[in-house]
């Protein structure tokens, strides 16, 4: 996990904090509400039995039908195979209630030794609380649990399929979920609603400049992105509704996902392909990956690591695409066109004559993530902000406010050859060189899990 420091590198500073040490370099592993997971339960290897195969068919049937009992998940207890704990994961995530619910956590607590009810988190969500206790053991799953995943998946969002074509993906099928919406597969430039539900890319929306953009509040949230000299803010509670913008600005073609559930504003280049290769067209799928959206290709049916902009499935992923990043400054639109009055807006409607409440989220996230991410490092908060780069293979990550706070005092923040400056009230980083080093924000427990063994500056 995050919190660690490395004193090779230029900058860091040795510490023998035990707070800042990896979670389980400390002996212990706890959700963000601070329940201590107990420790992992013995998995065997190889195939599931067959008395298990048989009873998985009968289940699987039964979705396809519309027809199975509680009882006979509670069978799957009997097995004493505790990677069937992700099958009970599987389940809770459409049964809350009933006596399939009740069959799934009675085959987990005989499965892996756990009382679900000691959790906290189970008080509001029972497949939140297996689920975290199945990330936070790393438990292996079985071989062909890919394949029952896909069955079920693909039931809910035929859609999905193409995800599950590449035999060489490299994505972790145990920590995919549905998200709660359906795939986002319209053509670019179709701004129509999605006839079952889905959260709706924004492509090429209109903009207005700094004066034209007195629709929103000095005080409201932007995302800010500034390429080769051309400088736009995305307002927050837009990004919000569409999580997704595929935009060009300064020359490049960008595709700007936002996911809420990790605070996490990116912009990547999307014209930087290999050659031959057609412009990616972001889009949101409607599943997650330990609480981060999953987004892909339009062209090529590719998905990509949100976190990263690695390709990990279809042709994308073949031909290695890695997409390259630009920094998104985090701050207010007052401070922000001060600070670069050349600057445009997104139009009040998008340019597609939609009107966007300012607050769609309405505190959804305020008692803490409401999707699964397992454990949590708790050296800041779950849901406090840092800005977080990749420097030399590195990951760096600052706490925004103490950070901003610091610059704004007049002394530096710097970390392992990492610079920060103020910038229309948030912050960009650059080395010594003062070169720009690509960043953004994003909520502490989605940067430290997705960015192992992170530097944490701490003032």
């Amino acid at each position: 996990m995050a919190g660690t420091s490395d004193t090779d590198l230029p900058g860091a500073e040795a510490t023998a904090d035990p707070a800042r040490l990896d979670p389980r370099e400390r002996g212990a592993l706890r959700n963000f509400l601070g329940y201590e997971f107990p420790p992992a339960p013995a998995a065997p290897s190889g195939p599931i039995d067959q008395a298990a195969v048989d009873i998985l068919e009968v289940i699987w049937a039964g979705f396809e039908v519309g027809g199975f009992d509680g009882g006979l998940v509670a069978g799957l207890g009997n097995t004493g195979d505790a990677r069937l704990g992700w099958i009970m994961s599987d389940l809770l995530r459409f049964f809350y209630f009933g006596d399939i619910r009740d069959g799934s956590i009675s085959a987990f607590e005989k499965l892996t030794g756990v009382r679900v009810a000691d959790d906290p988190v189970a008080e509001r969500s029972s497949w939140q609380s297996v689920t975290d206790h199945l990330i936070a053991w790393d438990l292996p799953a079985f071989p062909r649990y890919a394949e029952y995943k896909e069955r079920l998946l693909t039931l809910v969002e035929p859609r999905w399929q193409p995800f599950f074509d590449d035999p060489e993906a490299a994505i972790d099928w145990r920590l995919v979920s549905w998200g709660g919406v359906y795939i986002d597969d319209r053509e670019l430039g179709d701004q129509r609603d999605c006839p079952r539900g889905c959260i709706p890319a924004l492509d090429d929306p209109d903009v207005t400049d700094a004066t034209g953009g007195s629709w929103y509040s000095d005080d409201g949230i932007v995302f800010a992105v500034v390429i080769n000299g051309e400088a736009r803010a995305y307002p927050r509670h837009m990004m919000e509704i569409h999580e997704m913008v595929n935009d060009t600005l300064g020359g490049r073609r960008i595709g700007m996902p936002y996911c809420t559930l990790c605070g996490s504003a990116q912009a990547y280049f999307t014209d930087d392909v290999p050659d031959g290769v057609a412009t990616p067209v972001l889009r949101t799928s409607g599943l997650l990956s330990r609480s981060n959206k999953v987004m892909y290709d339009l062209v090529t049916k590719s998905v990509f690591d949100t976190f990263t902009g690695e390709a990990v499935t279809g042709p994308l992923r073949e031909q290695g695409v890695v997409l390259k990043q630009a920094t998104v400054v985090t701050t207010t639109w007052g401070e922000w066109k001060a600070a670069h009055p050349d600057t445009t807006i997104l139009a009040e409607d998008g340019g597609i004559g939609r009107r966007y409440p300012l607050d769609p989220l309405r505190g959804r996230d305020d008692d803490g993530p409401i999707f699964p991410i397992g454990d949590a490092d708790d050296t800041l908060g779950v849901h406090d902000q840092i800005f977080g780069v990749v420097y030399s293979g590195t990951p760096v990550a600052f706490p925004v406010d103490d950070a901003a706070a610091t610059l704004k005092s007049g002394r530096d923040v710097e970390l392992a050859g990492v610079t920060l400056q103020l910038d229309g009230g948030g912050v960009r980083a650059v080395d010594s060189d003062g070169n720009e080093i690509e960043g953004h924000q994003a909520f502490w427990f989605a940067w430290s899990q997705f960015m192992p063994d992170t530097l944490l500056w701490q003032p």
